[in-house]
């Protein structure tokens, strides 16, 4: 058993999915949850909620950092929330609260002094990352299925960068570089994830979870 899968011995095996925008992570959390099926919860990624139900997504300095602060509250809970309900479940995060320090304005040390915390204290919140590199390193632009991700390809690369240096200091942590092919990707993706949940204690197996599906 690895040491990933006992750091959290009271709380569900929580794993995220990050990196840089058109990186692929989404569409990995959603193969992954259909492969694994009831095992798995996923939880959401909070802006893309909260933008898709007509929270603005200002631009202006001061505006930005009401808009993390919101995006971070809310990430917070819906982990807190679906941990709470599906406790012998995996907590599959889109995204996590670390992310946040990437886009304040003024840096994530800011960030984590506005909301309260530490940049430790939340990495301390989750058991593994898995990071898919945005497909725009690979110099020939990028898509992304969301259609609230807005970056140019420069802006895609620093973000990425950004949150690489963010997530990078967590002991279980894991790039999913970009390749030409994006099933490659999902393919590595994929198998690490398997790898790891393969790694927690009987009482967490997904085949021994509990009935029915997120919905």
């Amino acid at each position: 058993m690895s040491d990933a899968a006992t750091s959290r011995s009271n709380s569900p095996f929580r794993l995220v999915l990050t990196g840089g925008p058109g990186g692929g992570k989404t569409t990995a959390a959603d193969l992954f949850r259909r492969e694994i099926g009831q095992g798995v919860i996923v939880v959401p990624e909070a802006a893309t909620l909260l933008f898709n139900g007509g929270f603005p997504r200002p631009q202006e300095p001061h505006a930005r950092r009401s808009a993390q602060d919101a995006i971070y509250h809310v990430q917070r809970n819906l982990e807190d929330i679906q941990a709470a309900q599906f406790p012998d479940r995996v907590l599959l995060c889109d995204r996590g609260t670390v992310d946040g320090g990437a886009y304040w304005p003024d840096g994530s040390a800011e960030f984590y002094q506005s909301v309260g915390s530490s940049h430790q204290g939340e990495l301390n919140r989750y058991d593994a990352v898995i990071f898919f590199e945005t497909a725009a390193r690979g110099g020939h632009g990028f898509e992304s299925e969301n259609r609230f991700r807005t970056e140019s390809q420069q802006q895609a690369i620093d973000l990425d960068t950004r949150l690489r240096d963010l997530w990078s200091p967590h002991p279980h942590f894991t790039v999913i570089p970009h390749t030409a092919s994006f099933f490659r990707k999902m393919t590595i993706g994929l198998g690490i994830l398997e790898s790891l949940v393969a790694q927690l204690p009987r009482s967490q197996d997904p085949d021994e979870g509990g009935s029915g599906d997120e919905g």
